[in-house]
Formats: structure tokens, C-alpha cells, sequence
């Protein structure tokens, strides 16, 4: 796999086999998101994705640099 179909595999596409109707990803006003930032671009250097600097999950912060 190249680094994007690696990302889209554990993300985007896990969640469509999850998703049971609708448009996935599901995007509408009032929903909240699950976020993740590293440094780098991950689809130049997948290496860039095993540190990851920021993780919101549900709207709430985990983790800030």
C-alpha cells in the first residue's frame, strides 16, 4: 500500500464498513469531530504518523503539543 491508501485504510474506509446508512463520512452542523495532527505530511513520510502532536475525540482535547 502507498502511506495514503495506509491512512485511508485504518480511516476512512473502517469507517464506511462501520457507517450502517447515509453519506460517509456523515457531515452536518452540530456533529463533532474526531481529529488527529502530526507534524509532516504522513502521505510523503508515513513515519510522520507515529507522533502525533494533537488528538481531539468527541470535541474533547486529549492531546495538545
Amino acid at each position: 500500500m502507498t502511506p495514503v491508501q495506509a491512512i485511508q485504510s485504518a480511516t476512512i474506509r473502517a469507517g464506511g464498513i462501520a457507517a450502517s446508512r447515509g453519506p460517509w463520512p456523515p457531515r452536518a452542523p452540530g456533529l463533532l469531530a474526531d481529529v488527529i495532527a502530526v507534524k509532516g505530511d504522513p502521505t510523503k513520510h508515513i513515519e510522520a504518523m507515529q507522533d502525533v502532536q494533537f488528538v481531539m475525540k468527541g470535541g474533547k482535547i486529549y492531546k495538545r503539543p
